[in-house]
């Protein structure tokens, strides 16, 4: 039988040079570590590809736009779509790697987008609660209980992220002044404490005493605390101090955010100070807790005038 002159796909297939998931991991996670990513990010990455070849049960390098709407479809059932959205965004930044290298022929994410998400409320923390919060806290008289107490007045005099908070060593504290340097963005930051918070913060480096670790924050074992026991307390004392809202260091982050915009901040103060790397999270804030908005509200609200 006569050849054609075009090779079918299965040819094709023969001929084209492959590459395994392993392999192309390899090359991706050399290049997350050349660019210095954050342990934090590549971590990311590997759990959400291992996720996704679990659900999918194929190679990622074999995978077609087919398959990932298919994986869309099945996590659909399964999980949030702000998670789902957490792992295309890892799935993209791996094709498009392996495109750009020449190590695919093309991106399978291509014309897959983000799903649409509803924009959720952002919660934030009144006077009162904030207040019944230091109470709760203040009730048992520890050293961890103390300890507490600074970190909440921190999160709210700063707005620095929890990652950013169990990073910080006891010099990185110089006056009413704290050096962020375990950053998102990896781009060093300053951030500024009220005469209360250095008061308090003083007192509990008096405390906090000499120690095995440079951190500035430790637990009752005198070693250096970690961000689930933060989040895990702070959960606790929002139960047993009646707060039905969510109780987190993203709250206090938020609290602090809407605080300081209600007070008169512009945007772009407010930008370096949280460490956003770009102005679209702050615009957000702002244009929720704008007093522009407020002012507005009152002076054309519909229910103004009416004798009720």
């Amino acid at each position: 039988m006569r050849r054609q002159n075009k090779l079918t796909n299965d040819e094709l297939k023969v001929i084209e040079k492959k590459i395994s998931d392993e392999e192309a991991f390899d090359l991706f996670f050399r290049d997350c570590y050349l660019r210095n990513l954050r342990p934090a990010t590549i971590e990311y990455y590997k759990n959400e590809f291992h996720a996704a070849k679990r659900i999918l049960d194929k190679s990622l390098v074999e995978c077609t736009q087919k398959d990932l709407e298919e994986l869309i479809m099945t996590s659909k059932r399964l999980m949030k779509v702000t998670t789902i959205n957490t792992r295309l965004r890892a799935l993209r930044s791996l094709y498009n790697f392996l495109k750009k290298n020449k190590y695919i022929p093309s991106s399978p994410m291509k014309n897959i987008k983000l799903l649409r998400d509803r924009q959720k409320t952002i919660e934030t923390l009144d006077n009162k609660e904030i207040e019944q919060l230091i109470r709760t806290i203040r009730k048992k008289k520890s050293f961890v209980c103390f300890r507490d107490e600074v970190i909440l007045l921190v999160f709210l005099d700063t707005g620095v992220r929890l990652s950013e908070l169990v990073g910080i060593n006891v010099e990185d504290v110089r006056g009413n002044k704290i050096i962020i340097r375990q950053t998102k963005n990896l781009f060093e930051r300053t951030v500024y404490l009220s005469e209360v918070t250095q008061e308090q913060l003083a007192r509990y480096i008096k405390l906090r005493g000499t120690v095995n670790t440079d951190r500035l924050f430790i637990n009752h074992d005198n070693k250096e605390l970690k961000p689930h026991s933060i989040q895990t307390k702070f959960s606790k004392y929002g139960l047993q101090a009646g707060i039905s809202k969510r109780v987190s260091p993203h709250t206090f982050r938020h609290t602090m955010a809407k605080r300081m915009i209600v007070a008169g901040i512009d945007a772009f103060s407010l930008m370096t100070i949280l460490g956003h790397s770009d102005m679209t999270i702050t615009k957000r804030y702002v244009n929720l807790w704008g007093e522009d908005i407020e002012r507005k509200h009152n002076q054309f609200g519909a229910l103004k005038g009416l004798k009720l």
